[in-house]
């Protein structure tokens, strides 16, 4: 008997688990802007990583099932990171540049799994771990620097996250996400300035992390490593700190909402 064109397969089952991935990280990022922003104007919000946004989700009601759900996004979201890396299912190549960016892809995997990682240890654990993600950067660098060439290897990661914060200022300020969406002409009025926003932002924080991660390597000290969390309170203590910090939080928020409409207008393709 023929089989259905209808009936699902591996394929359908790995884009629902990309589309729950970059909805979980929309979701991460909205809380991590929102709450931020709203510090800012003093309602009440903290400034804090995605480790302490997804601790935040563990209070809302039935927080265990939302964290759950997104825990299991999360790990979906890293499999299509590796999916996109290994067989370069958005065709990226095998140049200098196509291999710099899928070996990005799968750095974008292993952090996603570890958050993922983080997220089931507050289901089952709550209270038991530290909400910041400086805990996390300064753990990474402490681990590197024990290795041989310590030293040269957390400042190479600064490098790298430099790189990729340079990639996405330059990814939303061309609008170079327009070739993977499929969304309607009307929706892209609205959608894409706030696409474009939210990247460009996302790679300033990137740079900035990137740089706490020199420093560390410079003064050989992994304290001085830093996450989101870190950018928020560097901010803070600049000349007009509180605008810097509303830009940021803002700019993270809209990265989030870039992230949820991936979710349902990326295109993901595992057999591309």
């Amino acid at each position: 008997m023929a089989t259905s064109s209808q009936t699902p397969d591996h394929r359908d089952a790995i884009s629902l688990f990309a589309r729950m991935g970059y909805a979980a990280r929309g979701i991460v990022y909205v809380l991590v802007g929102g709450l931020a922003a709203l510090a800012v104007f003093g309602q009440g919000g903290q400034t804090e990583g995605s480790r302490g946004a997804l601790e935040r989700v563990l209070t809302a009601p039935f927080g265990k099932v939302l964290l759950a759900i997104m825990a299991i996004g999360l790990v979906g979201y890293a499999m299509w990171r590796c999916i996109q890396a290994i067989k370069d299912a958005d065709h990226h190549g095998h140049g200098a540049k196509g291999l710099a960016i899928r070996a990005g892809l799968l750095a974008s995997a292993v952090t996603h799994t570890l958050l993922a990682f983080f997220a089931a240890t507050l289901i089952f654990q709550f209270g038991g771990s530290s909400g910041g993600s400086g805990g996390g950067s300064q753990g990474v660098a402490g681990w590197l620097m024990q290795q041989p060439f310590g030293r040269w290897l957390v400042g190479a990661v600064g490098l790298v996250l430099i790189g990729v914060g340079i990639a996405h200022a330059l990814k939303g300020y061309k609008a170079k996400f327009d070739k993977h969406f499929e969304m309607p002409k009307q929706t892209q009025q609205w959608a894409y300035p706030i696409c474009r926003f939210g990247l460009a932002v996302r790679g300033l924080v990137f740079v900035i992390v990137g740089c706490f991660f020199i420093i560390a390597a410079y003064q050989f000290d992994p304290s001085e490593a830093g996450g989101i969390d870190e950018v928020f309170t560097t901010l803070r203590s600049q000349i007009y700190g509180k605008w810097l910090l509303a830009f940021v939080a803002i700019g993270l928020f809209a990265f989030g909402i870039y992230s949820l409409l991936a979710a349902v207008y990326r295109r993901v393709d595992p057999s591309a």
